[in-house]
């Protein structure tokens, strides 16, 4: 029997139909292009606004902050709307993308005022795939990235959408979960793309995006790679054989490909990265040497990188904070560029020059992003021109000097003379701003000529048809509803012609129109028209072009960049009397007069205390840094940290002479810090950091250690901190500087013979410490740490107590806390004793008090002496006894 009932999904899509008829066109319009983008926010041009709607709205306005209002689209009642400005996209577009959001950008295509305006979503913006400038910081990258799975190893790869930049990698054996935290920390993505079956955790990055497991196929990706570039085999990207890399970088051609596929065009390259190649660095050590941000400020200044950008372009300050986050251990490299800052630190009329001519190349990287994009305007256009003869000049200026490392950078520049010269060729700027040059499409050329003859006609018309009628007052007119027209004032209306056809009543008179004006309307409209068309034509004719030839442009773009962050780094160096580091291949570490870098850039005219550093070769492998706070024990490790790196980036380094045997990894744990979301104490989060660095170092590693064991009590904190310092002296055998508190563990150069103590210098004068922030040999004799807490405004009241329980044995609270819950008087056995509070057996106070006890002379002490003797005594008890309260 058949059941005549209609289903649930019949009446369902029966009644959604419905509501649809009911809606107005505009709401169908929205409902339609959102169906096609479930899963973006999509801004919908309405007018001079791009509206939200629904749930959208309220994610809008919550996340850009703007208000949240609703309208009514017909029957079906009001829906929440949020609104943003279109000449204020940007600014809201930013917010949206830094929350994470995607967001789909739907144009009105046609005029409005001719029936339903037709739009269609022309872009696809994600965290990581933003191309637009004014929604990017001009001096950092913004990565999209991938991370593949393919056995036993992890393919990872990232690309810069803005830039071009392109880039992949494999990393494989037991640490590479570690090895990609840290290249997670060294890249920062916006945005990571994985499989839709991965079900682990990956370490911390911006937005994390599902694609289908097939994306990742490796052979699908070699496919997608090859078509792209255009090649029959991948080896000369040096990925080939490396399934994994090539997942990655598949997934993020497919990803960019369904998001915004004008961007695939800045593709023209990919760079097969090694591991091995860089010193490791891992989140901790970024954040403590604070190389690219500033632990107070949140931002570069106050870090190494706030020190080095003094970079003439953004793309030149975006290399230069590359090479900061990327040193090397490559010796024919770093010495390469050793030898060209060193040539620029010794002409310094040769880097002014320099300077001067890179003024004019602007962000040519992010420059080719627009034009290939096809957003590119005839100004833009005329910038890629002025950038191409700056490079140009740039070319010329190394090609004349006698430094051979100078010439041969030049020819490292490659070509661009042909597009240049079709630049020249197709524009022109002049007092009316960027244009076709005449010449260059000559259908243009003669339809320009074509209207001026019909401007001049128009422009001559009014003074003929005033001399024809005797109408003085005529004026020849235009707007966009009515086109031009003839205007005659109420008095002279008696005196038209025939041939003039009434067409606006205005308050002063009448307007007109003739055959002959209409006629030359029509032609100039038209005109127009064609003229657009073409000039159209010709802008897409010069972006197929520069597209062609962008892989030219964008090497050209990167050399620049390099050559700018080149230049930085010899200024750095001039300005503040660096030195060039000898570089080799051995376990030496020998700094002498070192100075860090950053707190020697915020000193302005007070000189900064340098110390030396020798660990390795004939030197200790470990030193202990021992001495008070406040007095530099931090600086000094970051310092010696900091030239180490500043070495392997190819840069001069603050000292006075330096000869530093390659590292291959820098590790730090400095400072206390949580991180309480993730449920980590201070505690734990030091024994982590500590726990990466006993397993990861090797004997080539830098290992900076302060303050080990200090988050917990005294006696396992002394344990670990031993205990670490063995391992590190018996096993790992790496280069290390270990700043402690714990005096004890200077005893420990009788037993370990490759640890050597020295000490931050401080003297007591009159009561007040003074800090000399020099390093000495030998351990330090005290820690200072009263008179630190006196500097800080601890009460002194409170320091004084703490200084007699100082001078007390060590166990002196401890006793005193055990005695104050015993019964003042001995069992009875035993010899009777009462305590005095504050006096503890043996202390000093208790043995000044019987001292003066012995010394009086009870024959000759009269009445009122010995009276005011036991005031004074019962004084200082009272005193102690409150301050115990």
């Amino acid at each position: 029997m058949t059941n005549s009932a209609p289903s649930t999904e019949s009446r369902t899509r029966r009644s959604r139909m419905r509501e649809a008829e009911e809606l107005v066109p505009s709401r169908r319009q929205y409902l339609r292009l959102k169906a096609q983008y479930p899963n973006a926010i999509l801004l919908y041009r309405l007018g001079d606004f791009y509206e939200a709607f629904d749930q959208d709205a309220e994610i809008v306005a919550r996340d850009a902050r703007i208000t949240l209002t609703s309208r009514s689209f017909g029957r079906n009642g009001r829906v929440p709307m949020a609104g943003i400005p279109h000449h204020a996209l940007h600014h809201y577009l930013g917010r949206l993308l830094a929350a994470g959001h995607t967001v789909a950008i739907a144009e009105q295509l046609s005029e409005p005022g001719r029936g339903l305006v037709e739009r269609a979503v022309t872009r696809v913006l994600t965290p990581g795939t933003v191309a637009e400038a004014a929604l990017l910081p001009a001096t950092e990258n913004c990565y999209l990235a991938a991370v593949a799975f393919h056995g036993d190893r992890i393919g990872l790869a990232w690309v810069d959408v803005s830039t071009g930049e392109f880039a992949t990698m494999e990393l494989a054996g037991r640490d590479r979960m570690e090895l990609l935290a840290e290249e997670f920390a060294r890249l920062a993505p916006a945005e990571c793309l994985v499989a839709e079956t991965f079900e682990g955790s990956l370490p911390p990055a911006g937005r994390l995006t599902r694609l289908e497991p097939w994306h990742f196929d490796p052979d699908r990706a070699a496919q997608r790679l090859r078509t792209l570039f255009g090649v029959q085999s991948l080896a000369p990207f040096g990925c080939e054989h490396a399934p994994a890399a090539l997942a990655a970088a598949g997934a993020i051609v497919a990803y960019l490909e369904r998001t915004n596929p004008s961007l695939v065009s800045l593709l023209t390259s990919l760079r097969t990265e090694l591991p091995a190649y860089r010193v490791g660095l891992d989140a901790a050590t970024r954040r403590n040497l604070e190389l690219t941000r500033g632990l107070r400020t949140g931002g570069t200044r106050g870090s190494l990188l706030g020190v080095l950008d003094l970079t003439c372009t953004p793309m030149g300050a975006r290399a230069l904070r590359r090479l900061v986050s990327e040193p090397i251990r490559d010796l024919v490299e770093l010495r390469r560029r050793q030898d060209f800052v060193a040539i620029l630190v010794a002409n310094p009329e040769l880097r002014h020059r320099l300077a001067q001519i890179l003024l004019g190349a602007g962000d040519l990287e992010r420059l080719m992003s627009r034009i290939v994009q096809g957003t590119g305007s005839l100004r833009d256009f005329l910038t890629l021109r002025q950038a191409l003869a700056t490079a140009e000049a740039l070319v010329g200026t190394l090609r004349a000097t006698s430094h051979e490392p100078l010439r041969v950078f030049a020819e490292m520049a490659g070509s661009c003379n042909d597009l240049a010269t079709l630049l020249e060729r197709a524009i022109v700027e002049d007092e009316e701003g960027a244009r076709i040059r005449p010449g260059f499409c000559p259908e243009l050329d003669a339809e320009l000529a074509a209207i001026q003859e019909t401007r001049r006609f128009l422009a001559t018309l009014e003074q003929r048809e005033r001399e024809r009628t005797g109408i003085r007052s005529l004026k020849v007119g235009y707007n966009k509803v009515f086109g031009y027209y003839l205007e005659v004032t109420r008095p002279h209306l008696h005196r038209i012609p025939p041939e003039y056809v009434r067409k606006q009543t205005v308050a002063t008179g009448e307007r007109f129109i003739t055959p002959e004006l209409k006629d030359a309307e029509a032609r100039l409209l038209a005109a127009e028209a064609r003229i657009t068309a073409l000039e159209r034509s010709a802008l897409e004719r010069l972006t197929r072009e520069v597209t062609y030839r962008s892989g030219a442009v964008l090497h050209l773009a990167r050399w620049i960049a390099q050559l700018d962050a080149f230049r930085a780094l010899a200024e750095v160096a001039a300005r503040y009397g660096w030195v060039r580091p000898e570089l080799e291949e051995s376990d030496t570490l020998e700094i002498r007069g070192g100075r860090h870098p950053v707190v020697e850039a915020t000193l302005d005219d007070r000189p900064f205390v340098p110390n030396d550093c020798q660990l390795g070769g004939e030197g200790p492998q470990i030193l202990l840094v021992t001495g008070p706070n406040m007095g530099g024990k931090s600086t000094y490790l970051r310092q010696v940290a900091l030239i180490v790196l500043l070495a392997q980036i190819g840069s001069f380094v603050p000292a006075q002479r330096a000869r530093i045997g390659l590292v291959d990894r820098i590790f730090s744990r400095i400072g206390a810090h949580d991180d309480l979301p993730g449920g980590q104490s201070t505690f734990l989060v030091e024994m982590i950091e500590t726990a990466t660095i006993l397993r990861q170092a090797t004997r080539r590693s830098l290992v900076i250690l302060d303050e080990v064991g200090r988050g917990t009590a005294t006696q396992d904190g002394l344990a670990i901190a031993r205990a670490v310092l063995e391992d590190l002296h018996n096993r790992v055998a790496a280069r290390t500087l270990f700043a402690t508190h714990f005096l004890e563990l200077t005893a420990l150069t009788a037993e370990l013979p490759r640890v050597a103590n020295v000490h931050v210098a401080a003297i007591e004068r009159d009561g007040h410490v003074v800090f000399l922030y020099r390093v000495l040999p030998g351990p330090a004799d005290r820690a200072y740490g009263i008179h630190v807490a006196r500097l800080a405004g601890l009460p002194s009241w409170v320091a004084d107590r703490a200084e007699a329980f100082l001078s007390a044995p060590p166990s002196a609270v401890t006793i005193a806390q055990k005695e104050s819950e015993q019964p003042c008087v001995a069992e009875p056995q035993g010899p009777r004793q009462l305590p005095l509070p504050g006096f503890p057996d043996g202390s000093a106070a208790a043995q000044a008090l019987a001292r003066e006890l012995l010394a009086l002379d009870l024959t000759q002490l009269s009445p009122r002496q010995a009276l005011d003797w036991l005031f004074q005594q019962q004084t200082r008890l009272r005193s102690v006894t409150n301050s115990q309260e």
